[in-house]
């Protein structure tokens, strides 16, 4: 019965973590675009969202939670500026001012219209920091007392628009390819590199809780992830079709955090307003507590302590002040290149994780993580307009996965390319 309790705490907790900003703001209007195949557009963001999160809470659970243990084998130099890269996206470059500036557009505007949205961004972040100081704490907070009242809200919401749907679903979409779209927001919710962060809160809770066994670590943490996973699945759905019942009513230029307050206050009136502004709270403030715990943490273990937790967390919490008053739009904007860029090396490094007892030879993951890094940087370059038309032609290019190939090709190649060190000791071993 205890391990069932901790399981769903953790669960409920790590739910409540990925599901912050753009969880909320995204598959409503995949939803719209999709019209009726939304299901399809659903697939793809479940499969760039909850799929590859929940084999990175797994790849995270088999290092102990250490982000730099998932790294490491790709290089020093490399794990250490990934690392990095991924912990500063995650934390006060994009992922947590989001949270404020969507709490602030979604939640505070509709019912405030006069309030000051820096003096918000001081109290979102003073409550982050309060909730965050104590990170032995924040899973138990969030899982016991904040969960449930985001998992009410959600479900008014959501039923309320099943029952009575807003509008017949479109029989057409407004783009081409539904399902890269879907993997393509998917990708914007950053909860795949969100999970390579968060492990590290989750294991360490876990820990504190008195589970000591490696294995069984690795066990629960699992049993967790999939807890989150259902009800991540369960909300996007609902949300997606949502969407979908505004799709003749909306045009593909609808403001994303429009589209979801829009939805709320036809569904419900004026206290549609209250609802989705408890739940865009309690969404984003668990987002904002999760990954600024995770980064001090982080940035704590990567420099010995020098960095100290309380120190990284309170710089964390004002630069996220600052940048989140450039607002929703100006920070997906700029989040997209830079996310396209280190997503496919962290999904590498993960996968080869997850069979890295049988992967011997270091090669492997570095010739397979500096492909993904490459293909990845071309393909934003053309994104850019400078030409570099053969990235487009790579297997799977019109899916958004035209880095699998190469990096499958370079992961083989490397493992027949013996590092000095190897041959070194082959040669030790001879004599």
């Amino acid at each position: 019965m205890r391990n069932i309790k901790d399981i769903m705490v953790v669960g409920f907790a790590l739910f409540a973590m990925f599901f912050g900003a753009g969880n909320l703001i995204f598959p409503p209007y995949l939803g719209l675009v999709s019209g009726s195949s939304w299901l399809t557009g659903f697939a793809g963001f479940v499969l760039a969202d909850v799929g590859l999160a929940l084999l990175a809470m797994l790849a995270a659970a088999k290092c102990n939670g250490e982000v730099s243990k998932i790294l490491s084998r790709s290089g020093k130099i490399l794990s250490i500026v990934l690392g990095c890269a991924i912990m500063v996206c995650l934390g006060p470059l994009l992922a947590i001012p989001r949270t404020a500036a969507t709490t602030f557009e979604m939640g505070i505007a509709p019912l405030f219209g006069g309030f000051n949205p820096v003096i918000f961004s001081i109290i979102f972040f003073v409550l982050t920091l309060l909730l965050t100081i104590k990170p032995s704490k924040v899973v138990d907070i969030i899982g016991l007392v904040l969960t449930p009242a985001l998992l009410i809200a959600l479900a008014v919401l959501i039923i309320s628009g099943i029952v009575s749907p807003l509008g017949d679903i479109s029989s057409t979409s407004m783009i081409e390819n539904v399902f890269v779209e879907g993997i393509n927001q998917g990708y914007q919710t950053m909860d795949t590199l969100g999970a390579v962060a968060l492990s590290t809160v989750i294991i360490a809770t876990i820990a504190n809780k008195g589970y000591k066994d490696e294995k069984l670590k690795v066990k629960l943490t699992l049993q967790a992830g999939i807890v989150a996973s259902i009800g991540l699945c369960l909300v996007y759905g609902g949300l997606a079709y949502l969407g979908a019942t505004v799709s003749k009513i909306y045009g593909v230029d609808v403001v994303q955090t429009s589209l979801i307050v829009n939805i709320t206050s036809s569904l419900l009136g004026q206290p549609g307003k209250i609802i989705l502004a408890l739940i865009v709270g309690l969404a984003c403030l668990t987002t904002s507590v999760g990954l600024t715990s995770a980064t001090g943490q982080y940035f704590t273990k990567l420099t010995n302590g020098k960095l100290k937790y309380e120190l990284v967390v309170i710089v964390v919490c004002i630069f996220s002040a600052i940048v989140s008053n450039f607002g929703v739009s100006t920070i997906i904007q700029f989040s997209a290149p830079i996310l396209s860029l280190i997503y496919p090396a962290t999904v590498t490094l993960i996968v080869l994780t997850l069979f890295g007892d049988k992967i011997k030879n270091n090669n492997v993951f570095k010739f397979a993580t500096y492909t993904a890094l490459i293909v990845s940087l071309l393909t934003v370059a053309n994104d850019f307009n400078i030409s570099i038309p053969f990235v487009l032609k790579l297997p799977f290019a019109s899916l958004g996965f035209n880095w699998i190939v190469p990096v499958v090709i370079a992961g083989i190649v490397g493992n027949f390319v013996r590092s000095k060190k190897a041959k070194y000791n082959k040669l030790n071993r001879v004599a």
